[in-house]
């Protein structure tokens, strides 16, 4: 039983159920039941690598209900603050052939999932964690959610509890001006940012320079920020007034679903347990850089037993 006045991180976002197959879709006669979800996915990172995390979500009263919830039990979440809707569970399908392009196939629209509102954030709640975490896929739901997150991220910073974003920003599920308007809601109340020169750095923000864009949001207020270039092969940490940069840990790719997610997770696990954002960064790398070499999003997540030697070894670099 998770002791509530002990929780790392309370992450708010949706859950969906994952179809997955490691050949094309067209040739896939059976598919791999899981779950996924960018914010649930930093939550069972939390969990997997040692610490307590709570998940804030509605659950779809449908037939994938009970499986959703079981899994979430087993892995030791916190979802006393999950709430049932009634409407049906978000789906993705998605095939990770050997050879050939990744396919995905979403179906996420009017999901329980976008049933989540004010009502779902207790304040009472938030004050049982160090850190809230949310992103922009979550902002994306719908108004009401949209709605629940800036309000959970102001109520955090009126308690002293720290505040984690990602933008996550997808061009075929926001448009360029709705993802600036979430972003710009939130992230005066953000202490942590995590950002990605692919997507958010260059649509959102208008700049290029991992540099310029950690030092643009130390203006707004956010203590560290984390820059994830796949063009330069890892991630720039800024904070405190120094960046740093933490290589990539990958040695083989097999599937890159939630592996940034995973990064954050890690990264938040990291900082609840007295590493500085730079030690965070290279466990964080780890964590997903193992992820990435399985396939599966969140059923690929390492555990604490696999990460931590090699986390360990580096240091003695």
């Amino acid at each position: 039983m998770v002791n509530l006045e002990n929780l790392d991180v309370i992450a708010i976002g949706e859950s969906l159920v994952e179809f997955s197959s490691d050949i094309k879709l067209s040739d896939a006669e059976c598919l791999h039941k899981s779950y996924g979800g960018d914010a649930l996915a930093a939550a069972v990172t939390v969990q997997r690598l040692g610490g307590h995390a709570g998940f804030i979500t509605r659950v779809g009263e449908d037939c994938f209900k009970d499986f959703l919830i079981k899994n979430w039990q087993d892995e030791g979440l916190d979802i006393s603050h999950v709430r049932t809707a009634p409407d049906t569970n978000g789906i993705y399908i998605t095939a990770r052939p050997a050879s050939g392009v990744k396919e995905v196939v979403y179906h996420r629209k009017k999901t329980a999932s976008a049933k989540l509102s004010i009502d779902d954030i207790e304040p009472d709640y938030l004050a049982s964690t160090k850190i809230v975490y949310s992103s922009g896929l979550t902002q994306a739901l719908s108004i009401s959610a949209k709605e629940a997150v800036a309000y959970a991220f102001r109520t955090a910073k009126e308690l002293g509890i720290q505040t984690a974003y990602d933008p996550n920003f997808y061009p075929d599920i926001l448009n360029v001006q709705e993802a600036k308007e979430n972003f710009d809601e939130v992230i005066t109340n953000v202490d942590i940012a995590f950002m990605s020169t692919r997507r958010d750095t260059v649509d959102i923000l208008e700049l290029d320079s991992p540099e310029h864009v950690i030092k643009k949001l130390w203006d707004f207020g956010v203590g560290i920020v984390v820059v994830k270039s796949a063009a330069e092969g890892g991630y720039y940490t800024g904070y405190n007034g120094n960046i740093a940069f933490t290589e990539f840990y990958i040695k083989d790719i097999a599937d890159t679903t939630c592996t940034g997610d995973v990064f954050n997770g890690a990264f938040l696990y990291a900082i609840t347990h007295s590493l500085t954002p730079f030690e965070a960064a290279k466990l964080a790398s780890i964590t997903a850089g193992l992820q990435v070499e399985r396939l599966g999003a969140i059923k690929s997540i390492p555990r604490a037993d696999e990460v931590y030697p090699i986390f360990e070894k580096s240091g003695e670099q």
